[in-house]
């Protein structure tokens, strides 16, 4: 029998509810280039800071958001929709909820993707299923960031990497005033 999680990323439909760490090493040494949909430029949001993460480890990315097309994200130029991309992303990660999610995979299919990748918080399995039909490989309710981060032995929080494990209470350094 078959690891219901897999560890080819590429053999058959994987259980939505656990990935094996194979699978989503797999999928993340696999893709080199990551459409963003839903991205911004704003550097408190998930997506922009997702962004810069990606594209400080190599990966190429790509932001997708139709009310910033034609500005910059990171000194990266902002595409409208997947369909206005020169050529087709390996993975498309999506920074939109469940409901719109399945508008975006049908535009990831379109685009010639090889992987969606619903970000935390959304799932669409109608989707996953059309996009898994037409041949591509699908995560959802996970982050390409932290997943990383997990399984490439990164301790960071909000983006930041301290490169320091401590097991002991540290002093504080700094006092903090309360801020209200």
């Amino acid at each position: 029998m078959t690891d219901p999680t897999m560890t080819d990323p590429t053999s058959q439909r994987p259980d939505h509810d656990h990935y094996s760490d194979a699978f989503l090493r797999g999928v993340l040494e696999t893709v080199k280039t990551i459409a963003i949909v839903g991205a911004s430029a704003d550097p408190v949001k998930a997506s922009f800071f997702v962004l810069k993460y990606l594209r400080d480890k190599g990966y190429r990315v790509i932001p997708i958001n139709p009310k910033m097309a034609g500005q910059t994200i990171l000194d990266q130029p902002v595409y409208a929709s997947l369909a206005d991309l020169p050529e087709p992303p390996d993975m498309v990660d999506i920074f939109r909820n469940s409901t719109a999610a399945g508008g975006v995979t049908d535009e990831a299919i379109a685009a010639g993707a090889k992987v969606v990748w619903m970000q935390l918080g959304v799932r669409n399995d109608e989707a996953a299923a059309r996009a898994e039909a037409a041949g591509l490989t699908v995560v959802m309710n996970r982050c390409p960031k932290m997943e990383i981060q997990r399984l490439y032995g990164e301790i960071g929080r909000i983006g930041v990497n301290s490169n320091l494990l401590v097991t002991r209470r540290q002093k504080l350094t700094k006092s903090f005033k309360k801020l209200i």
